[in-house]
């Protein structure tokens, strides 16, 4: 297939789009089909059909386009019409008003008007727009040109180089500068060289990954492409963990249709480019989301951390050079490609470019998937976009980062989110995680909580870790059980700090921040169980009192 094809195909895809009237796109990702997402669609299509205006109207399956407690989701276009929680006989409905008599149906839009507002969506551009079963509808909205300009008119060079020139930083967790891992991975001598799209997310509670994939995932796939002709590389794994069956099925059909449209394969577009990607699937460990540890889960070993040096860019798979990347980093570099270093480098701040997907959840009038500019702060996230605390509870804290950030206490409320901003207070930006804590919480079963999530996935392969949290686990049941005493307090704070400095790997330097930060800042809630007894959010001592 020749580049000229590709644009062609664009072209058509787009046409057929624009001849519809209406577009209807019911969302059918794990977060909806639970609700009666597939009835929902057939409904719509049955009754497109009754009212005979299949000509007029186009029903589409989409990926999640964030709203996720209101489920099964629709949008109407042309306006972007949001209906919540929508049934199969709300879908006649919906065709009979608002598809034939052009009247939005008021009463049942998606009620928080401010949610998308301050929301400035590039990697979830697609989500809730596109068939993600459909390649066709990805190209349509430019899918795959940025892949087309890197291979006519870029070399593997300037395509780092305009990756250098976004700032863009790695979404996984650690925040290192995406264009200088390309330029490090490049330079390394040694063949074949490999990339992984990491897609191993295990924090409680956090599915940006899950529904990019589900959603876009020709977006990962093409960042994947662009990515391996930079750097020099002919193959390439999208590590997933197996409960994620939707998003698995998603990402094979989309493998399937880039294959048979030779945008993924040998002589890609004609050219002499080649790259292959396969999937494979993780047992769902926490751990298995560290670098290293999915480096062996994929060459079949037990899914534990490597010491490093070497580092997986000089020695990574098989001891080959290996680009591995959060999917929402690679998702940003089609983005990049096609509108330039410097256009991506002016959104956000200075030093932390672009946006940020979260997962927003706990106590929270408006949960779901978000993606902000950098910079944004915790006040514009649970105020506006979240629409504050159910019931008019007062908040208490935040959690930012997953089961290894921080707790964050109202005090910090507008503290902009960016990864030395949240570093300076003892969290972190993590996988995307951001729960919402009211006052009717613990802080100190908060900590022990993730702590104990922490000491259930580590993989026990390293001292610190293995023995260190369970000792925190251990000085927290205690406190629960009223026999705490105050050096307890210190205690917990030199064993995290040990930890956080002496572990192997990403899981144990970060597992003890929800402990520190709770000691930092609701230290009174902790003097409280030891000297007193007493929890004020009435969590904890419950056994005893039974007793």
């Amino acid at each position: 297939m020749k580049p000229i094809d590709l644009v062609k195909l664009a072209e058509r895809d787009l046409d057929l789009r624009r001849s519809y009237k209406y577009r209807i796109n019911v969302c059918c990702s794990s977060g909806c089909l639970p609700f009666g997402a597939e009835d929902v669609l057939k409904a719509f299509e049955q009754a497109i059909k009754e009212y005979g205006v299949e000509k007029d109207c186009k029903v589409a399956r989409t990926g999640c386009v964030g709203t996720c407690s209101v489920g099964p989701a629709v949008v109407v276009e042309p306006g972007d019409y949001l209906y919540q929680s929508v049934t199969p006989e709300n879908a006649r409905e919906i065709v009979k008003e608002h598809i034939i008599k052009g009247t939005p149906i008021k009463s049942m839009l998606y009620r928080n008007e401010s949610f998308f507002k301050k929301q400035r969506r590039l990697i979830l551009r697609n989500a809730g727009k596109i068939d993600p079963y459909n390649i066709e509808d990805y190209i349509a909205m430019g899918g795959y040109s940025a892949l087309m300009k890197c291979l006519t008119s870029m070399t593997p060079k300037a395509v780092i180089d305009e990756v250098m020139a976004s700032g863009l930083r790695g979404r996984g967790g650690a925040g290192f500068l995406t264009g200088q891992k390309w330029t490090f991975v490049a330079r390394a001598s040694g063949n074949p060289k490999y990339i992984i799209a990491n897609l191993d997310e295990g924090d409680p509670g956090v599915f940006a990954n899950r529904t990019l994939a589900e959603a876009d995932p020709h977006a990962i796939i093409e960042g994947m492409l662009i990515a391996a002709y930079a750097i020099g590389a002919e193959k390439g794994y999208i590590y997933i963990r197996a409960e994620y069956p939707l998003a698995i099925t998603t990402l094979k059909k989309a493998l399937d249709q880039a294959n048979s449209l030779n945008l993924v394969g040998e002589n890609i577009l004609e050219t002499s480019f080649n790259f292959s990607i396969d999937l494979r699937l993780g047992a769902g460990a926490f751990v298995a989301g560290e670098e290293t540890a999915i480096l062996a889960s994929i060459e079949g070993q037990r899914a534990t951390p490597r010491p490093r040096p070497p580092y997986p860019a000089t020695s990574g798979l098989w001891g080959k050079p290996t680009l591995i990347q959060n999917v929402e980093t690679l998702a940003n570099i089609p983005i990049i490609i096609n509108n330039g270093g410097a256009w991506f480098a002016g959104i956000g701040t200075p030093k932390c470019s672009g946006t940020k997907c979260f997962s927003l959840t706990g106590k929270i009038n408006s949960p779901g998937l978000i993606e902000v500019p950098m910079g944004t702060t915790l006040r514009e996230v649970v105020y506006e976009i979240g629409n504050g605390i159910p019931n008019n509870r007062k908040f208490k804290a935040v959690l930012v980062g997953g089961p290894s950030g921080g707790c964050l206490p109202e005090e910090q409320i507008d503290l902009p989110i960016d990864y030395e901003s949240l570093t300076k207070v003892g969290a972190i930006m993590g996988s995307g995680g951001i729960v919402v804590i009211d006052d009717q919480s613990c802080m100190v079963d908060t900590a022990k909580f993730f702590t104990d999530f922490c000491v259930d996935e580590s993989c026990g392969k390293c001292v610190p870790c293995r023995v260190g949290l369970t000792k925190i686990k251990e000085i927290f049941e205690r406190i629960m059980r009223g026999e705490g005493r105050m050096e307890d307090m210190n205690l917990l704070e030199e064993l995290g700090n040990y930890i956080r400095e002496a572990s192997l790997c990403g899981l144990g330097q970060t597992a003890p921040n929800p402990v520190l930060t709770t000691l930092r800042y609701f230290k009174n809630e902790y003097v409280e169980h030891i000297s007193q007894k007493k929890c004020s959010a009435g969590k904890c001592f419950q056994k005893n009192e039974e007793g």
